[in-house]
């Protein structure tokens, strides 16, 4: 299964998410996270992204004489890159679209069920707006945007640390006349 195929799926890219941050977690961690998602759908798609070279087994331990792992996302792992986006049609990239939209309104959803969930303290947002650019203004500021998401990416798990979700979408807005 190409990348595309692996990761446009609601579930396997809510999996993807909950793994992000070098934190390994279990099937039943992952469970927890995903509460709406059947148990045997959640090792399904474990099963899938191990194989398509996403996921790698990053422990395993004998729990009760069954074999518990640990999974982690490949630092190798494969992605939808230029090359992969480039080669994907327009119908593709509508369900990639809705398929990320589909995820983000999921987390956001497990978020504010988590108890003591408060979006203003947690400076949550969802703001729209237009930026009017050139081509050189939106390499500058993509460049910008790298290098400030570069310096936090590697940051792991600490005291006065939690995960934040950061999904950016950006698309060039309907022409206008003139």
């Amino acid at each position: 299964m190409d990348p595309a195929d692996l990761l446009l799926h609601p579930v396997r890219l809510r999996i993807v998410h909950a793994l992000s941050g070098n934190t390994p977690r279990n099937a039943g961690e992952l469970c927890d996270r995903l509460p709406e998602v059947p148990r045997t759908t959640i090792y399904r798609h474990l099963g899938l992204l191990v194989d398509g070279g996403i996921l790698e087994v990053a422990d395993e331990r004998r729990v009760r004489g069954a074999v518990e792992r640990s999974y982690r996302l490949r630092a190798d792992r494969p992605a939808i890159d230029d090359k992969a986006a480039a080669a994907m049609t327009l119908d593709d990239h509508r369900r990639g679209f809705a398929t990320a939209m589909a995820v983000l309104i999921a987390e956001f959803d497990a978020y504010l069920d988590e108890p003591g969930a408060d979006p203003v303290a947690d400076s949550v947002g969802y703001r729209q707006g237009t930026l009017w650019l050139s081509p050189d203004e939106l390499h500058t500021m993509l460049d910008g945007f790298r290098r400030v998401l570069t310096s936090v990416a590697g940051n792991g798990p600490g005291p006065n640390r939690r995960p934040y979700l950061i999904s950016p979408v950006m698309f060039p807005g309907a022409r206008t006349p003139g």
